[in-house]
């Protein structure tokens, strides 16, 4: 199924990585108190600005910081929409 999603700009769709299930002495921690992941996959990149070249391109794994970009619900699933400046790092 494609997304049908494009961002502008220097902007850039990307898919968090699941949040890890953690346990503390047998004890599950709920979804809510689970750390937010910094890390996922970009999904699609808006063209740059004359100002910015895009760097990261579809398929990449990237690191970005813990309040970066903005939520968004589409089709049941979340995203989020950040500045490629609001990405740390590139893995790979």
């Amino acid at each position: 199924m494609a997304l049908n999603i494009k961002p502008l700009a220097d902007r850039v769709l990307v898919e968090p990585a699941a949040a890890e299930e953690k346990t503390v002495g047998g004890i599950i921690i709920p979804d809510t108190a689970k750390e937010k992941p910094l890390q996922g996959k970009v999904l699609a990149v808006g063209t740059g600005t004359k100002d910015e070249e895009m760097v990261v391109k579809e398929g990449d794994t990237v690191l970005y910081g813990k309040y970066s970009g903005t939520e968004l619900e589409f089709e049941g699933n979340k995203y989020l929409v950040m500045r490629q400046s609001d990405i740390l790092a590139i893995l790979g």
